[in-house]
């Protein structure tokens, strides 16, 4: 996984955690509010029926009090009216709607209220056995009524009979006031249900607070800092203080930051090392998988093409041959199709197509590799592609620095040994001086040789200068005395192969160039012309001005040049030649480089059995210096 995934999975992790803590604490704070309602809920009607229920005991309890001590009063003095006030003061007590005395038949004999008297309960009268309950009273309130029996008893035989058969003398009904017993019992169910809901609300609070504060912030700033790192922001960090499980979350996230930003700082510092080892490479280098595309591609590799780096990432076969499909293996040889095929290393010669429509003739080695990408096995093929121009201009170096040496010891070794000559030759004719008789002949003779000692001084004058170092600056080069030299060092060679040199260069003629390099393009036309006159010949040179430039030619009456073989002799490596020596294939390729870099052109003209003639072509300063001078006359 990238480290950006990583930080992604991370910070979703950490906003998951956050919102599921969310849903959590509120589920679960909503199940406990439900839950602690229930509660309340079954206390309330707990608490209501007992508070009624000790309502009924105490109202109970305190009738049958006063009754027992009432009738036995009553009873034992015959006291009907006081029974009669008793029961008159009972119903006028708080709370307490009625107050009735029913014989065992239900007929009522006493009552706090007249106008109930001598009336029978009939259905409303409830059992005889004794109890509270909550009804409906005569006048349509509700009134919890209470149910005493009064039973018999031995002392009251006289007036009621045996106990046996009247167990009960009569029912004392007490009808307390519902709404109040409702009201107070409603009034502390609620008091004690506003108490609890406030215990929880404060639970809730602190529980939210608690939460809030020690779980959610600190996800928070575990998420912001997640989100940060994600994005790039190596720096980021989260300040989480204690020592709780978030705590130490927090001191791993910013420990794994730490380690993350190490590791991609090492990363982008290898990275940025191979990118620039392989853009030091000196050839150019390209990376390409089995669907032709070009995977990496380095600096040497973009400028041979002269294409951006978005250009080189494209498919192969339209970065450098600019074919819309892939390249016929039947037809060229592909790396790709062949290495793939091989599972070897091949070289092959190749021409690309630069951005600006010209050729580059190439030499491309491709190896095979396998390389994991995103966990796969990826076959690719690396390619080295070498500029074979570069390698015609180290072999010009080379050929030149070659010459160089060998030009620079020979012309040493005969300078030398001339330069003595002369300084000899010149004592001796002062120490002749005195024979008068003999000095005409003696001075005569000292010219030959002083003339043949001039010509061999100007030849290795000549050799030094075609072995100089070509210089970074262009110079007038005067092209009589540039040629003229340089197939003066030829005369002995011409001579011995049979060959007429025949010079034809009109004067004043310059071209902007290096002198070195002029001399080495007449020297490789003048060697291929030589080779293909094995049996002698005619060599012909010439130069003239042919409107804003130069034209030198160079021709021959050799062999000439086979039809199929004139497209390829600039190429590099290729020698064709009909003396049956052996060349190395660069002196064209060589020639054509040094005149392109002049801006000039080069092309040639043969027919086999006829001979050839190649065509220099470069720009004529003087003629542009004219052509400005007229400009700025306003001519």
């Amino acid at each position: 996984m990238s480290p950006t995934l990583a930080h992604s999975s991370i910070g979703g992790l950490f906003v998951w955690i956050g919102s599921r803590l969310q849903r959590r604490f509120l589920l679960g704070t909503a199940a406990g509010v439900l839950i602690s309602l229930m509660v309340f809920f079954l206390l309330f009607i707990g608490l209501y029926r007992t508070e009624l229920g000790k309502q009924r005991t105490e109202a109970a309890t305190q009738v049958n009090r006063l009754l027992r001590v009432s009738l036995e009063n009553a009873m034992l003095k015959r006291d009907l009216d006081g029974l009669r006030q008793i029961v008159a003061e009972l119903g006028r007590q708080e709370n307490i709607a009625s107050v009735m005395i029913t014989n065992p038949r239900g007929e009522i004999r006493f009552s706090s209220r007249a106008e109930l008297l001598g009336r029978s309960l009939g259905q409303d009268a409830p059992p005889s056995d004794p109890g509270t309950r909550f009804m409906t009273d005569a006048q349509g309130r509700e009134v919890l009524r209470s149910v005493n029996p009064v039973y018999n008893k031995p002392i009251c035989g006289q007036c009621h009979g045996p106990m046996a058969s009247n167990p009960v003398n009569g029912i004392l009904y007490v009808d307390y006031n519902a709404d109040r017993l409702r009201h107070d019992a409603r009034s502390t169910t609620l008091l004690l249900m506003g108490s609890g809901a406030l215990i929880v609300l404060i639970n809730i609070a602190g529980g939210w607070w608690f939460i809030r504060r020690y779980v959610l912030v600190p996800l928070s700033r575990l998420s912001l800092a997640n989100e940060a790192l994600s994005q790039g922001d190596l720096n980021s960090r989260v300040d989480l203080k204690g020592r709780d499980e978030l705590a130490r979350l927090g001191t791993a996230f910013n420990r794994m930051a730490e380690n993350l930003q190490t590791t991609l700082r090492r990363l982008s510092e290898s990275e940025a090392f191979l990118e620039s080892l392989v853009d030091a490479i000196p050839d150019g280098v390209r990376v390409i998988d089995a669907g032709y595309r070009v995977r990496l591609a380095n600096r040497t590799y973009r400028e041979q093409l002269g294409i951006g780096e978005d250009e080189a990432l494209g498919l192969c076969h339209q970065v450098t041959h600019g074919r819309c499909e892939p390249c016929p293996p039947t037809l060229m040889t592909c790396p790709l199709h062949e290495t793939l095929i091989r599972k070897e290393s091949l070289k092959v010669l190749h021409r690309h197509l630069r951005k600006d429509g010209s050729f580059l003739d190439v030499e491309i080695h491709a190896s095979p590799m396998l390389a994991s990408i995103e966990g796969k096995a990826l076959p690719l093929v690396v390619e080295s592609i070498r500029d074979l121009e570069k390698d015609i201009k180290y072999s010009q170096e080379q050929r030149l620095s070659e010459l160089g040496l060998l030009a620079a010891g020979v012309a040493h070794e005969i300078y030398n040994p001339l330069s003595s000559l002369r300084m000899a030759m010149h004592a001796m004719r002062e120490g002749l001086a005195a024979c008068i008789e003999s000095k005409s002949e003696a001075n005569r003779y000292f010219e030959i040789i002083d003339r043949e000692v001039d010509k061999c001084i100007e030849v290795t004058e000549s050799l030094l200068r075609l072995s100089m170092p070509p210089v970074h600056s262009q110079e007038l080069v005067d092209l009589a005395t540039a040629l003229g030299e340089t197939l003066g060092l030829l005369k002995w060679e011409a001579g011995k192969k049979g060959i007429e040199i025949v010079l034809d260069i009109a004067p004043g003629l310059r071209v902007l160039a290096r002198d070195t390099e002029v001399r080495m393009v007449a020297l490789n036309l003048s060697l291929n012309a030589f080779h293909a006159m094995p049996e002698g010949g005619r060599f012909e040179v010439s130069a003239i001005r042919a409107g804003n430039g130069v034209e030198l030619r160079f021709k021959d009456n050799g062999a000439g040049i086979e039809m199929g073989d004139q497209k390829h002799i600039f190429d590099p490596f290729f020698s064709r030649r009909i003396d049956g020596t052996r060349g190395s294939g660069l002196g064209l390729s060589i020639t054509r480089s040094i005149v392109e870099c002049h801006g000039g052109t080069i092309h040639v003209w043969s027919k086999p059995g006829a001979g050839s003639c190649f065509f220099v072509r470069m720009p004529d300063p003087d003629a542009v210096r004219q052509e400005d001078e007229s400009k700025g006359r306003g001519d």
